[in-house]
């Protein structure tokens, strides 16, 4: 007997449906009624094991890169190339399509949780250590989402303001160490020189002469705030980084714990192919193009089709959320009460410098496990000796 469309459709959005919930449990989380749970929030190593199905999913999708990994990971140090009182950081800005840029990317898939692409307007660098000329870390900085309640709340932005200012806001969505400088704490290194002075004009430079592909401005670039979120929880690479007598990193609160890394592993492009049969489109401003306005849309749109909570959504991780005030006068200044910014100084050899004498030279005489990290140990798609994990925050 033939089934009938009908019965055909019913029998393929069933399917989805079990798929759905099979790959929530099957990554850890509870599945109630009314919502998903996680594991122990307060336990990194859980909340690590939550995101790697959709790591893997990311490295597989990054095999392009394979052929070249005999090349990309002679930019990796060694242990014995490193010397900690030689240590010289220098950043590089990655340009597209080139060498630079494919490190960039296959050290973002050594992350413990997926790295997104960034939003809108994105710089994206190296930092490099002059003594061996390898890599310490990289930093990603781009757009920032429209809407982060601790964020606006720091602020004290209205709906208005938010929407004439935010393009002042850069959000960090990579930024970290890679081994053995992870081992030497120069996560924090990377986060300081993220928030320096150099980095702010480089974007200024970048973009200060394009338009907003939305709004049409032009001619704006400032920057007065980064913000961004830790990978896992609390984060102790951004906490009590100080700068004559600041806290360069704030902590503002914690996010709602929504997103859509649980449905990056793959199920994703089956959710997306499924709304655009299924669900109808939000409209929006033409300039942004045809299709769904996000991510969240399709899964929002995806989960109501298929009868799911809506509550799938939050995956229940929340993330602790910093920002970086790169002004005096930030926050008057984001909110309209100002139309100058104060740029605070904040040039890269001095945070070095403080980075060098606060942490790293103690770090190394404390602690020498970094000398025993060999490239190997990185590989991806080789044979790696043991497991290491980026400095990732």
């Amino acid at each position: 007997m033939r089934l009938s469309p009908e019965s055909d459709q019913e029998s393929s959005i069933s399917e989805l449906r079990d798929k759905v919930i099979s790959s929530l449990i099957n990554q850890g989380f509870t599945v109630e009624r009314d919502g998903i749970v996680p594991p122990d929030p307060t336990n990194k190593a859980s909340l690590r094991d939550l995101h790697l199905a959709a790591v893997r999913h990311k490295i597989e999708r990054g095999d392009r890169l394979r052929p070249k990994e005999p090349f990309l990971i002679k930019r990796i140090a060694a242990g014995s190339e490193v010397k900690p009182d030689q240590v010289e950081p220098y950043l590089v800005e990655v340009m597209p399509n080139s060498r630079d840029a494919e490190l960039f990317r296959y050290v973002s898939l050594h992350w413990s949780i997926p790295v997104s692409s960034g939003y809108g307007r994105r710089i994206r660098f190296l930092v490099l250590d002059r003594q061996n000329d390898k890599l310490i870390g990289i930093i990603g900085l781009g757009d920032p989402v429209f809407g982060l309640g601790v964020r606006d709340r720091w602020v004290s932005w209205d709906a208005g303001q938010r929407r004439n200012r935010l393009r002042h806001v850069l959000d960090a969505y990579v930024l970290g160490s890679v081994p053995p400088y992870s081992s030497l704490l120069c996560g924090k290194l990377v986060a300081m020189l993220a928030a320096s002075s150099d980095v702010r004009r480089s974007f200024e430079r970048k973009y200060r002469e394009r338009a907003a592909l939305i709004s049409g401005l032009k001619g704006d670039a400032r920057v007065a705030m980064i913000t961004t979120t830790s990978a896992l929880g609390r984060s102790s690479v951004y906490n009590r980084i100080v700068f004559k007598n600041r806290l360069l990193y704030k902590p503002v609160g914690y996010t709602a714990g929504s997103g859509e890394f649980h449905f990056a592993n793959g199920l994703y492009q089956e959710l997306f192919d499924f709304a655009t049969e299924h669900c109808d489109p939000t409209a929006k401003n033409s300039k942004w193009g045809v299709g769904f306005r996000s991510r969240r849309e399709v899964i929002r749109k995806s989960l109501k089709k298929l009868e799911l909570p809506s509550r799938f959504q939050y995956h229940g991780v929340h993330r602790q959320v910093y920002v970086v005030p790169l002004a005096h006068n930030t926050r008057r200044f984001l909110r309209g009460d100002e139309d100058d910014l104060e740029h605070l100084s904040q040039d890269s050899d001095e945070l070095f410098s403080k980075f060098r004498n606060r942490w790293l030279l103690p770090r190394a005489k404390r602690n020498e496990s970094y000398k025993k990290f060999e490239p190997d140990s990185y590989l991806l798609w080789g044979k790696p000796k043991r497991e290491y994990v980026l400095g990732s925050i």
